[in-house]
């Protein structure tokens, strides 16, 4: 279904399109929007990164501290409202409309709280990078950029599971022009307030960090206002108080408790990758923040392709159809693999051309290009995990993921990168050689676990 509304002659319950062309299609309709609007969040990002390295190197390395204590807030609060989409699509699927509009309710009230947790924590950046060893300028100037990042995280939050919703619905093209709506506005108050233009005064990555936060602000007041007065609203229960009080979306929570800690867990270990660079130099630490951006960029699409797969996982879940599932879980997993090869293996040949976008240093750019090359081969196994824990959260499936990614990151990325990059010569490179064999051992635990529940459910329904 696309971005139209539904009316009340409308069954949203879809059966799975019978043929193989019509289910890659209908995975790549649902998942192109969402790849756009979730790379749009890194395109800004990364536009930061450019304009903010091409003023100045320290202050890409004050900007590239900085977020390591914003995202994984922001990464691990987007998980903690998964189960916003993953019981919307459930309930779609299953048709029962009036349920959804009652989810979206429970999880702006979960936003709220969730993204005040974050903004308390996100104050004492300057303190937390202190104690992380990080020299005292950068702590001090790094902690200024996170108290202004800080402002934006409840309102990114409340966009996020907003969007969460619509896609469920598989409405995903509003969040979509909204996040390329906000690209632009974003590039020109990054290079207003960045360089000082029309009067303001020059604030390198404090004037970046501004700019995102101001954004976050208008995206969620656009997405709200959005579905608040949605064509369908009273078909969906838009505005209809949500009955049972909080035992009544235990699952809901209970979802988004796998995923928020999941991700918390993997973006903090990658977090704790950034001051381990640090620790190596500041060059170090701006290579491989731009290698990181470039990967992340990547990301999206395996992020878009992991939850337009568990949104299909979810509706083959309400229609109580496990051979659903696994085509939905199987079809995504590939098409995630032959899409991100591609990106990939451009990225990797191109690498030495792409980086001088990203910063005028010549040293930066010395240092960057090969780990922006490596990420290419990264990226490939990286997203085929995070595609594989999606699915399995449409599928129900709350705890595995979770203890995977522990073992992945803190029992095998962490300390890999920490002995590969400050006691072997790989260097900064050695966090990524870390990356990738925390990846692999990810995906392989997760596609081994999606194979095992598939099974079993065709076998119940066939015995």
């Amino acid at each position: 279904m696309d971005d139209t509304a539904l009316t009340s002659r409308d069954t949203p319950a879809r059966a799975e399109p019978r043929t193989f062309a019509g289910r890659v299609g209908e995975l790549l309709r649902l998942a192109g929007p969402v790849i756009v609007s979730r790379s749009g969040q890194l395109v800004m990002g990364v536009v930061n990164a450019i304009l903010v390295g091409q003023y100045a190197a320290d202050h890409l390395a004050f900007l590239g501290i900085a977020l390591t204590i914003t995202m994984p807030l922001f990464v691990g609060a987007s998980g903690f409202l998964l189960g916003t989409l993953v019981e919307t699509a459930r309930h779609y699927g299953a048709g029962r409309p009036a349920e959804c509009g009652a989810t979206w309710r429970r999880g702006i009230i979960y936003s709220l709280i969730i993204g005040m947790v974050c903004l308390a924590v996100a104050l004492m950046g300057e303190a937390i990078l202190a104690f992380s060893g990080q020299n005292p300028e950068i702590s001090h100037e790094s902690g200024r950029v996170v108290r202004v990042l800080a402002l934006g995280l409840p309102f990114m939050v409340i966009y996020i599971s907003s969007a969460y919703f619509l896609e469920a619905l598989k409405r995903p093209t509003i969040p979509m022009v909204m996040m390329l709506i906000a690209n632009v506005v974003n590039f020109l108050l990054n290079w207003v307030l960045i360089y000082g233009h029309f009067g303001f005064p020059e604030m390198g990555a404090l004037g970046s960090a501004w700019a995102s936060t101001i954004l976050r602000m208008l995206l969620a007041a656009a997405i709200v206002l959005y579905i608040w007065n949605l064509p369908d609203r009273e078909n969906l229960g838009i505005r209809r108080k949500a009955h049972g009080g909080w035992a009544s979306w235990v699952q809901q929570r209970r979802i988004g408790y796998s995923a928020g800690a999941s991700q918390l867990i993997e973006s903090m270990a990658f977090a704790l990758l950034t001051l381990i660079a640090g620790r190596i130099g500041t060059l170090a630490v701006g290579g491989y923040f731009l290698a990181f951006q470039m990967l992340g960029m990547v990301f999206m699409v395996g992020l878009g392709l992991g939850s337009a797969t568990a949104v299909l996982v979810g509706h083959a879940h309400g229609r109580k159809d496990p051979t659903g599932i696994a085509r939905a879980g199987w079809l995504g997993l590939g098409i995630n693999v032959v899409i991100v090869s591609c990106i990939g293996g451009a990225i990797h040949f191109a690498a030495p051309s792409i980086t001088p976008l990203f910063a005028a240093d010549p040293a930066l750019i010395a240092v960057a290009a090969p780990l922006i090359a490596y990420m290419g081969v990264v990226v490939v196994f990286d997203t085929c995990q995070a595609v594989m824990a999606l699915t399995l959260r449409g599928f129900g499936d709350t705890w595995v993921p979770v203890a995977t990614h522990m073992i992945s990151y803190f029992a095998v990325l962490a300390p890999g990168a920490w002995y590969f990059a400050l006691h072997t010569p790989r260097g900064v490179a050695g966090i990524l050689d870390a990356i990738l064999i925390a990846s692999i051992v990810s995906a392989t635990f997760l596609i081994g676990r999606f194979h095992l529940l598939s099974r079993r459910g065709i076998r119940e329904q066939h015995p």
